[in-house]
């Protein structure tokens, strides 16, 4: 998929090597996108300002750049290309809804060379960010092209709606053809600043079958791990605020409806850790080609592009949770269950995929030999419940007042009963049980890996305090009894 390649790395040792796609050299694909995007935008400029049509989604502009130049076009050095421009008025509409100028867009995208970025994916698209680490340009498949394409009258209603969303902001579409040959590009947001080192960084879709990274995937210098790693590497999740956490859970159960009602599903979130802790003595070891342009500072920066203007807006600090390092660069302010400093830089990523008869068969097919409700492919709605119920309970998790400072998901041990008849929520942990051979008048919580699954809930009813526990399908767990009667 395209996640890795989303996380601002730059391919290591490959910056000589060229790579084709469709049998297109990268350079003359980067050269053609420069032109083309340089020559539609300037052109759109002499264009007036109006509302946006209904018929403006379905426009397809193109003009023709010969290798010798024309009237309205430049010489160049690549081959004779047609360069199409897909719904321009709607896409500019929404660069002005970013607050994206147009002289700022074709200055990243065309005032110095793009630059190439891994891809270990299978999808084989390639990946180009902007000298000022702004932008990212994908090349998408035919159908995913097609499919944006009829997105756009509701992406544009969504946007109009609510603008800070932690979906793909898409700024552009555009195709090359050249020798009987389309490639189509999108740019988007770049979700992770090549500037702020990323310690880990991860794809999830809340699904856990082959939901690990490949032994080849493991090996690069900055690896892009999956579900079953986090759960691994981080068991105990990511601590917000408050504050924090419910504008997080709320703009992804905002965004997952979205989807939902697109009939999209396949998604992931692509999340980059930073820890704080490790930055100043990584900046000692910082090297220039890690860091974005610096003319980037006297331009205007997009709007609603970092990951904490999506969820709430510029100026949140997280209650104190960061106040020393003012350089966050939109991060999320978060911390381990260790107490370690973390800044968070998060997008939903590959929207671009519909539930279709192909997909359907891909599921029906895995859910005969696997358990389906594990497999990555699934129905949207189903998707969209399982996506969000792995983020607000294995992921993401809210700092408790009354919690250990090391373990701020455990209530007291030894609650009141006062205390004990609030306590019908769920508690995300995957490390209580109840010592059924303490007296019955005075239950106490104990923290072991091997108790109950990961979600249970308490009830209090007459007297009685009931444990309803779901099992967890990452562990082999005895099913004999799922409540537990704990009597006061």
């Amino acid at each position: 998929m395209s996640s890795a390649a989303e996380n601002g790395e730059a391919a290591p040792g490959k910056q000589n090597e060229e790579k084709t796609y469709k049998k297109t050299a990268s350079s003359a694909i980067k050269g053609a996108i420069q032109l083309g995007i340089g020559y539609t935008v300037g052109n759109l400029t002499s264009k007036p300002e109006r509302d946006v049509l209904m018929q403006d989604f379905y426009v397809v502009e193109s003009v023709f750049l010969p290798s010798e130049g024309s009237n309205l076009t430049p010489a160049h050095h690549y081959p004779d290309f047609r360069f199409k421009t897909y719904a321009p008025l709607a896409f500019r509409y929404f660069r002005e809804l970013f607050g994206i100028k147009p002289d700022d867009y074709l200055y990243s995208i065309c005032s110095e060379p793009l630059i190439e970025l891994s891809n270990p994916g299978a999808s084989g698209s390639l990946f180009f960010v902007t000298s000022d680490d702004e932008f990212i340009i994908k090349t998408v498949q035919h159908k995913e092209a097609e499919f944006l394409q009829k997105l756009l009258p509701g992406y544009y209603m969504n946007l109009n709606q609510n603008p800070r969303t932690l979906l793909p902001k898409f700024y552009g579409l555009y195709c090359m053809q050249s020798g009987g040959i389309n490639i189509r590009i999108v740019v988007m947001n770049n979700v992770l600043p090549r500037s702020m080192r990323m310690h880990f960084t991860y794809d999830l879709k809340g699904s856990t079958y082959k939901r690990r990274a490949s032994r080849k995937e493991r090996e690069k210098s900055n690896p892009t791990f999956k579900d079953l790693d986090f759960l691994q590497d981080m068991h105990e999740g990511l601590y917000f605020d408050t504050e924090t956490y419910n504008a997080l859970m709320k703009t992804l159960q905002r965004d997952c409806r979205v989807l939902e009602s697109f009939k999209i599903m396949d998604y992931s979130l692509l999340l980059g850790i930073h820890f704080l802790d490790h930055s100043l003595k990584e900046k000692e070891e910082e090297t220039p080609q890690n860091v974005p342009d610096a003319k980037r500072t006297g331009m205007q920066k997009v709007l609603y592009s970092t990951a904490m203007e999506s969820i709430q807006g510029p100026g949140k600090s997280g209650d104190g949770i960061i106040t020393e390092n003012p350089d966050t660069m939109g991060g999320i302010p978060a911390k381990s269950h260790r107490g370690e400093k973390l800044l968070l830089f998060m997008g939903i990523i590959d929207i671009l995929q519909s539930y279709r008869l192909m997909k359907k068969l891909e599921h029906s097919w895995k859910a005969l030999v696997y358990d389906g409700d594990t497999v990555s492919v699934h129905r949207p709605s189903f998707y969209a419940d399982r996506f969000l119920k792995f983020m607000n309970s294995r992921v993401f998790k809210k700092i408790q007042a009354l919690g250990s400072r090391h373990r701020p998901d455990l209530v007291p041990s030894t609650p009141s009963l006062f205390e004990a008849a609030s306590l019908a929520t769920t508690i995300s942990s995957s490390s209580l049980y109840v010592n059924e051979h303490y007296p019955h008048d005075r239950p106490t919580l104990y923290s072991n890996s091997k108790g109950l699954p990961s979600s249970s809930t308490f009830t209090l009813e007459e007297g009685t305090i009931y444990l309803t526990a779901e099992p967890n399908t990452l562990e082999v767990q005895d099913d004999n009894a799922s409540v537990l009667d704990v009597y006061l």
